[in-house]
């Protein structure tokens, strides 16, 4: 027989609190909105705990299960079953995945009416501790956005940035956000939507359309803080949007997170810092 030296008793009395396997690269099934799936290609990192008294984990079972899976269609609740699978598999308290992956949703230029598709960054993140579980939604959105100072103090024209806004949620249990859903959302509260493909009545479609609605960081972020506080599914957020400054050699963000119950609209403080002259 093969010695199992993971399984060895250690005596130094350390627990750990995590210990698994990083970047995994894997495809796996993503159930998309319409009842379709999308293959995409994951980095997953999965991880439990370790009682003081084991030497080590048996690294081996963290990639059979991720095997497994990866054969299956994922969404965020299905990351709780991957979670008790793993505590199952290595006799562990707690567990943890975090999975990130490339999403490709379907978008239309907004005057040629051409079908393209756009890519957004998404992650399921999980943890199971006991009977307490914590599934987060995460997506980051790429959008325009156009200086009111600027566009207020110049005789013309005012200077625009892609910017990214970056959303975490929680929701309640049984309830469903579908990334579509949310991606578009996100994109609504810019100053523009972004788009890979533009013909030339596009083009000047975004670029009159950032201009008449121009927005600071604060005021990207405070809208999607009041679209998510408004639904009833969201129990927890994180927002964070940032912006690429175009005349500047620094970045603007803004950040903000709450947890329901959700304070009043009036009572909304925003952490940012940015530069402006």
């Amino acid at each position: 027989m093969i010695k199992d030296v993971q399984g060895q008793q250690d005596g130094r009395g350390v627990a750990i609190q995590r210990v698994g396997v990083k970047d995994v690269r894997l495809p796996f099934l993503v159930k998309e909105k319409d009842d379709g799936y999308q293959s995409v290609l994951g980095s997953a990192t999965l991880s439990v705990d370790l009682p003081h008294q084991y030497k080590g984990t048996h690294l081996s079972r963290f990639i059979e299960i991720l095997l497994d899976w990866s054969k299956r269609p994922m969404n965020a609740e299905e990351v709780k079953t991957i979670l008790d699978a793993t505590r199952a598999r290595l006799d562990a308290q707690r567990a943890r995945l975090q999975l990130g992956f490339k999403y490709f949703i379907g978008k239309r230029s907004p005057v040629s009416a051409i079908d393209q598709i756009m890519d957004y960054d998404v992650s399921f993140d999980g943890a199971v501790d006991g009977d307490s579980c914590t599934l987060t939604l995460g997506v980051d959105v790429p959008i325009t956005t156009l200086c009111p100072c600027s566009k207020t103090i110049s005789k013309y024209g005012a200077h625009n940035q892609r910017s990214v806004v970056r959303v975490r949620v929680r929701f309640t249990e049984g309830a469903s956000i579908w990334i579509e859903d949310l991606v578009r959302s996100v994109e609504a509260k810019g100053s523009c939507e972004l788009y890979p493909l533009l013909k030339r009545e596009d083009e000047k479609y975004v670029t009159e359309r950032a201009y008449e609605n121009p927005k600071f960081v604060e005021d990207v972020l405070r809208d999607v803080v009041l679209m998510l506080r408004d639904d009833p599914r969201v129990t927890w957020f994180e927002v964070e949007c940032e912006s690429m400054e175009s005349i500047h050699n620094h970045n603007a963000f803004a950040w903000q997170s709450e947890a329901a119950p959700f304070v009043a609209a009036g009572a909304l403080e925003v952490s940012a810092e940015v530069v402006r002259t």
